[in-house]
């Protein structure tokens, strides 16, 4: 199976659950250029892009593994 066929798209409730944030903090995050941006499926339906998401949680196990103990 290629590549591009185990892309997945989530909707809002699904990003929610998965990086543990609320509605407000996702957009408030993209806004400031630090969460992935949502892409256009219908009129007025957006989705995430389920790679970008998980690109974007191991960005973050992976800063919070190499901050010092101290700075946590």
């Amino acid at each position: 199976m290629s590549e591009a066929a185990n892309r997945r798209l989530l909707r809002l409730p699904e990003v929610k659950e998965k990086v543990g944030l609320s509605r407000t903090a996702i957009y408030r995050l993209i806004a400031e250029g630090q969460f992935p941006r949502q892409v256009c499926i219908g009129p007025r339906t957006v989705a995430w892009c389920q790679e970008d998401l998980e690109a974007w949680i191991e960005q973050r196990i992976q800063g919070a593994v190499s901050e010092p103990a101290a700075s946590r």
